[in-house]
């Protein structure tokens, strides 16, 4: 029985250590795997150390504000209609009012052409209307707001008059055109009272000043340029106006007068159809009113000639070789009899 035992243990043995023996050979060794370094980091640190080296920096972002650039303006408020019937009655004629076409004239048939410059004085009393102050339902009615406005509009166009140009070359930004009248304004330093009331932290802050347009003591005069033209198959003289210039009046530092100068011009006959829908002042009878373009081509107007063709070789202002004032409007009277007698020397009586 004991012999049986031990035999059985040994079977027992042997059979255990078998089984570890397989289990053994049959298990693999696992590897680790081999794992990269990053070179990311390693990038960037090269980088760095290699703009350090080199002296080569990224550029630094500006943190000074940009100046803000200011423009002239003339501050020309925008017209208040009236949100009722301002008259007694219904006023739509003056509205609806388009220029007539004018006649055709044929370049053979003008026999004679002379061409003139005039200037006209808003103090004569014939020339009231021209700085007529009232505020209508299509905005101020002096002359000038009333073509400032159309320019604003872009409704016309301005020309530049630099250089005595007048042949309409250049056109003139509304910017422009209110830098030449106002100036441009200026940025200045002044206390800052809100944020330093008594003054004792010398607190400053920039302000824009701006000079007023004023109408009545800018532009006080206007240049009117035409072309007399004597039509030989009408056997009839025509005049045309080409061109209207208001001026500025520039004044000494005391305020005394010193001189004009040409703003800007504007084609009259692009003018034409927007005149006819403005009223002129009339102070005999405020319901007889005509258009601002009747009254141009009525010649209802007082000037006095600055300019003209005849015996003008030189293209010169009457100015510049007549120095009386008095001689001057003698000169132009002269031109003005001049262009009469010719076509009163055409017919024999």
């Amino acid at each position: 029985m004991r012999n049986r035992i031990l035999k059985l243990c040994l079977l027992l043995a042997v059979v255990f250590t078998s089984s570890d023996a397989i289990y053994a050979q049959a298990k693999k060794p696992v590897r680790k795997k081999a794992t990269r370094p990053t070179t990311a980091k390693s990038k960037n640190t090269n980088r760095n150390n290699n703009s350090k080296n080199t002296g080569l920096t990224s550029p630094a972002k500006d943190t000074v504000p940009v100046a803000k650039v200011v423009e002239a303006d003339l501050k020309i408020e925008a017209p208040r209609p009236s949100l009722r019937n301002d008259y007694a009655f219904d006023r739509n004629l003056v509205k609806e009012r388009t220029p007539l076409a004018y006649e055709h004239i044929r370049e053979d048939d003008a026999a004679y052409v002379q061409r003139v410059w005039r200037e006209i004085d808003v103090h004569e009393k014939m020339n009231v209307p021209f700085s007529y102050k009232a505020e209508g339902d299509q905005g101020n009615q002096r002359f000038i707001m009333i073509l400032l406005n159309a320019i604003k509009k872009e409704e016309i166009t301005a020309f530049s008059a630099v250089g005595g140009d007048d042949r309409f070359t250049t056109p003139m930004a509304f910017r422009e055109i209110a830098e030449l009248m106002v100036g441009k304004p200026v940025i200045r330093s002044i206390p800052d009272w809100a944020n330093d009331p008594d003054g004792s932290k010398g607190l400053m802050r920039d302000t824009t000043i701006s000079a007023e347009f004023n109408a009545d003591e800018t532009v006080e005069r206007y240049w009117v340029k035409e072309d007399w033209v004597f039509d030989k198959e009408s056997s009839r003289m025509h005049v045309r106006i080409l061109g209207i210039a208001p001026l500025k009046t520039v004044r000494n530092d005391d305020g005394s007068f010193r001189a004009v100068t040409p703003a800007f011009w504007v084609y009259y006959p692009d003018l034409r159809p927007m005149l006819a829908r403005f009223d002129v002042y009339n102070g005999k009878n405020f319901g007889a009113r005509m258009s601002w373009e009747e009254l141009f081509e009525s010649r209802m107007f007082a000037s006095r000639i600055i300019k003209s063709t005849i015996n003008n070789p030189n293209d010169q202002f009457i100015q510049s070789y007549v120095s009386d004032p008095i001689l001057r409007l003698l000169e132009g009277e002269n031109v003005k009899e001049k262009i009469f007698n010719y076509e009163q020397d055409l017919w024999s009586y």
